[in-house]
């Protein structure tokens, strides 16, 4: 039994909350929330109109207290990234799996992480793009890079107007693998991806990635109608989580460079084969 503590309470933490408590394998031992909210004290089940869970709300500065206590096994974290960075410390030497939803981090941030994790034995899993199906959209980004490579690639993104990062950290792990795929292919990659931002009414998120030649186009798009999608990542990040150590991201919880390079050492047999 994995004993689950969620940091985070909003819109996308209840549906984590919903998730965990449905699953047999998992016990949702307790939530934190800003010391500022009034959730604090209730039972989670009040907080998400469903009867009496056992779990209890704590406050952010009572992590210690729900660390030595309940002993979590994993944290999921989807409250903010200056919140995630206040607590990291403590949750990484308590030696507790961390899976990280949220976004905004800098690259000294995610240093901190990957040092944290190593120092303390910890893991970490660090996942702004939690959702399952926007990662097959950045294997394919990448995929497309390699062959495509004399294409030109756009990323446009859309999400809800409350989400304060800009692009979104999803956005930046595409273009990423976009720039992978390309210096695979032996292009040098001198200019950035273009993003295109939007931000508006109540989108759960859409990121569509344009891969335009002179005589033909491909679209790739990934959309979000639910938040329960993140809910399902996050369950799929701790199990993976779960018993590890250092630092990971969701191409590791999916195997995403396996099923890569599995793919290319075939096609480079296919063409050993064929030029014979």
């Amino acid at each position: 039994m994995t004993h689950v503590c969620l940091i985070g309470l909003g819109r996308t933490g209840a549906e984590i909350a919903r998730a965990v408590l449905s699953q047999r394998d998992m016990k949702l031992a307790a939530a934190i929330c800003s010391d500022f909210s009034g959730k604090a004290g209730k039972d989670v089940g009040e907080t998400l109109g469903l009867p009496d869970t056992g779990a209890k709300v704590f406050t952010s500065s009572q992590l210690g207290h729900v660390i030595e206590k309940y002993k979590p096994d994993v944290f999921v974290d989807f409250s903010n990234h200056k919140a995630t960075m206040k607590h990291i410390k403590e949750i990484s030497e308590s030696g507790a799996g961390l899976v990280i939803g949220t976004t905004g981090f800098s690259n000294t941030d995610i240093m901190r992480m990957k040092v944290l994790a190593k120092k303390n034995g910890s893991a970490i899993l660090n996942a702004p793009n939690i959702t399952l199906g926007v990662n097959v959209m950045m294997l394919l980004s990448n995929l497309a890079a390699r062959i495509l490579s004399d294409y030109d690639f756009e990323i446009s993104e859309a999400h809800h107007k409350y989400k304060k990062d800009s692009p979104s950290g999803t956005a930046l792990k595409i273009a990423d693998q976009i720039e992978e795929g390309l210096q695979s292919s032996g292009v040098e990659v001198n200019e950035p991806i273009p993003i295109h931002a939007i931000r508006a009414g109540g989108i759960v998120g859409r990121h569509e990635l344009l891969i335009a030649g002179e005589n033909d186009k491909i679209e790739i798009v990934h959309e979000s109608f639910s938040r329960k999608v993140f809910a399902e990542g996050a369950i799929r990040g701790i199990r993976f989580i779960k018993g590890k150590k250092g630092f990971f991201e969701m191409r590791d919880v999916l195997n995403l460079d396996r099923i890569l390079e599995s793919y290319f050492n075939k096609r480079k047999v296919a063409v050993m084969n064929t030029s014979k």
